[in-house]
């Protein structure tokens, strides 16, 4: 039985190695056909590119292709009027940008000043900069930027994997070695080491990593520049916050002049979503080396992402991650670096995606789905697991206006992929006969529930009270999940329950909310920025803007860390409704929701917003604007009890929302002041 079983094991090989070799043979031909015909395709488009017409019709089609952005970014922007707004955006930002370059270097006096201050804990950064055939302009750059720093206990790790045709790389750093000696009279802080080979930008960053005995690790591209403060800011937030992993803002530039700055990226505090969908965080990460322990710095796994890893897998450990809100890291932009494109690194797509994934589930969660969003490749939509099939109980709140709680119900009975849901409608002291007629046609469906607030069991006051009212119907509902929705509203996205429910799901979440558009398609809702507005209150992001629009930094095209969320739409589990005490009745009318969410987020929790939850939100048809009279006078009572309850909150600044964008517009418009470090 054995010979038997040993000749059956040695034919099935044989036949399969003679299988696939027949493959690897077809393959071959096949690969030998394709090279010939790019062959002879090369040649033709050799041919038709020397021909005299094709090279005098060269101005042509650059102005058909200029004309063609242009299309595409009036479609972004939705209409002449959304492209007129982007082009003052620009000036704003253009005027703004003289401010953040050389100009908010320290001058002499702030220098000595900074240099002179002596903090309770002494502080060693450790800088690793992996060198690879760096070009000698741009390694001046970098050594000169972190010499000059005005905070001077720091060492300077360059592991050095350039060819032989660089060698100037080791000339140019021994010579930087020597004037640190001659500064210093003694040990120069730069410390160089040539390596055997070119280990790539994890290996070589890890090599840069043996030779660190800083009590911080900074990590620092060769071929950018850093901001003469930034480890005197980040020292200070060590020894005032007791920050173990640091970052700034940054900004990319061209042409050798940080003041020639292509865009300018001022990011929110740690946000965990935000970080999961997108490396907002990237430079410049500091952090302390005890978050290193028992794990590796960068995974060659995960190159051309590697610091997206490590970002994750570190904040994870820190314990405090502190944003300094300034400008001061300067993002080289060049052929070949990830600044000028994706495209120049297409695998770190690949990379960005498997590092999230490690990290999600690190987290605990399972069969999700990371896909590229329209923003770019390397900002992500993260589709997590619906868990069960909780029921979610939608309290509809509403007094007359039929046609606009049938637009809203329909939508919902008919787009909806969700199916275990309730509609409670809070009746509210309506007047119109048609809404009555309504209601009974409504009580013909199982899934609908029309409860009176103003009868003799509820008899809520005839004053209208939107807490009070949605508060009833929360007390009345059946589901695990609350969905508060205004009546005049109207359902786009089919899967908008499964969206919201996806984050309300999560032990780390309080509420989730959608985004909203006006009926001319411009938005309405995208999360909710705490002071933003001439009432100081809170303010809706990205307000007025198209559709389209990709948002600041591609914010309109990834779920995300927000405040608060508007209660127009907005998910929570009635576990969580309850535990807050529901809605702050005292908030009759406005800021109830952002007073919720608040409310929730001292308790540890987080709030979502997701742009892929889509609704059209017809607002104040139901019950009118609060600009005059009375509704005026009330919304400002409100608005003086809000300031007063969040004083401390608010005076803090919303923390996803930099202090260096104007509360005065939604558009995430810098201010415009003389020094801003």
């Amino acid at each position: 039985m054995q010979e038997e079983k040993t000749d059956y094991n040695e034919n099935y090989y044989k036949e399969a190695y003679e299988k696939e070799h027949i493959k690897c043979a077809d393959l071959a031909g096949r690969i030998a056909e394709l090279e010939e015909k790019n062959e002879e395709l090369n040649f033709k488009i050799n041919r038709i590119k020397s021909n005299p017409v094709w090279k005098a019709s060269a101005p042509f089609r650059k102005a058909m292709h200029f004309l063609l952005r242009q299309r595409s970014r009036l479609k972004n922007c939705g209409n002449l009027r959304g492209l007129a707004a982007k082009i003052k955006y620009k000036q704003r930002e253009r005027e703004a940008m003289e401010r953040y370059g050389t100009d908010s270097f320290p001058n002499e006096a702030r220098r000595k000043k900074e240099n002179e201050t002596v903090f309770p804990r002494i502080i060693k950064f450790s800088i690793l900069v992996p060198l690879y055939n760096t070009p000698k302009e741009f390694l001046t750059a970098m050594l000169d930027s972190v010499v000059n720093q005005t905070y001077e206990n720091w060492e300077l790790c360059l592991a050095d994997g350039s060819d032989e045709e660089h060698s100037y790389v080791g000339k140019m750093c021994e010579e930087y070695i020597e004037r640190e000696k001659a500064h210093t009279g003694g040990e120069s802080r730069i410390i160089y080491k040539k390596l055997e080979k070119n280990e790539g930008i994890s290996g070589n960053t890890n090599r840069c990593y043996t030779m660190a005995t800083g009590e911080y690790i900074g990590l620092f591209d060769h071929d950018d520049i850093l901001h003469p403060s930034v480890l005197y800011e980040y020292a200070k937030v060590i020894n005032e916050q007791d920050a173990d992993y640091i970052y700034c803002d940054e900004t990319t530039f061209k042409n050798n002049d940080i003041n020639k700055m292509l865009t300018m990226h001022f990011k929110p505090d740690y946000a965990v979503d935000n970080l999961r969908a997108n490396n907002y965080i990237c430079h410049f990460s500091v952090f302390q080396r005890q978050l290193l322990e028992g794990t590796e710095l960068f995974r060659t796994k995960y190159d051309g992402s590697q610091d997206h890893d490590m970002i994750l897998r570190l904040t994870d450990r820190a314990k405090n991650v502190v944003h300094v809100p300034k400008l001061m890291y300067y993002w080289r932009s060049h052929a070949g670096s990830v600044a000028s494109g994706i495209q120049a690194k297409t695998y770190a797509i690949d990379a960005a995606k498997g590092a999230v994934a490690d990290h999600l589930r690190g987290h605990g969660y399972e069969h999700f789905k990371i896909s590229s969003t329209r923003a770019f490749e390397t900002i992500f939509k993260i589709s997590y697991q619906i868990i069960g099939n909780p029921k979610i109980s939608i309290v509809i709140a509403n007094k007359d206006h039929k046609e606009d709680l049938s637009r809203c119900i329909t939508s919902i009975l008919e787009k909806s992929t969700y199916d275990n849901y309730e509609i409670i409608v809070v009746e509210n002291n309506s007047e119109t006969p048609e809404i009555w007629e309504y209601y009974e046609k409504l009580r013909e469906n199982e899934k609908v529930r029309i409860i009176n607030a103003g009868d003799s069991q509820h008899s809520i006051n005839r004053k209208f009270n939107y807490s009070a009212v949605n508060n009833l119907g929360v007390k009345e509902a059946d589901g695990e999940y609350i969905l508060l929705l205004n009546n005049d509203t109207q359902v786009i996205t089919v899967n908008w329950m499964e969206e919201l429910l996806m984050y309300a799901q999560r032990e780390d979440v309080g509420a989730a909310g959608a985004k909203l558009y006006y009926e001319n398609k411009t938005i309405q809702h995208a999360g909710v920025v705490l002071a933003l507005g001439a009432h100081r209150t809170a303010g809706h992001s990205h307000y007025g803007q198209h559709r389209e629009n990709l948002g600041y930094m591609g914010r309109l095209c990834y779920a995300q860390d927000v405040s608060a969320v508007t209660g127009a739409c907005l998910l929570v589990s009635k576990k969580l409704y309850e535990k807050v005490g529901g809605l702050d009745e005292s908030f009759a009318i406005s800021l109830n929701d952002v007073d919720f969410c608040l409310k929730l987020r001292e308790l540890g929790y987080l709030n979502v917003f997701t742009p892929f939850a889509e609704l059209y939100h017809f607002e104040s048809i139901s019950r009118g604007l609060d600009d005059e009279g009375e509704k005026a006078k009330r919304y400002n009572e409100e608005s003086a009890r809000f300031r007063e309850k969040w004083k401390a909150v608010l005076e803090k600044g919303d923390p996803y929302y930099n202090p260096n964008f104007s509360l005065d517009r939604s558009d995430f418009s810098l201010k415009i002041e003389k020094n801003v470090i």
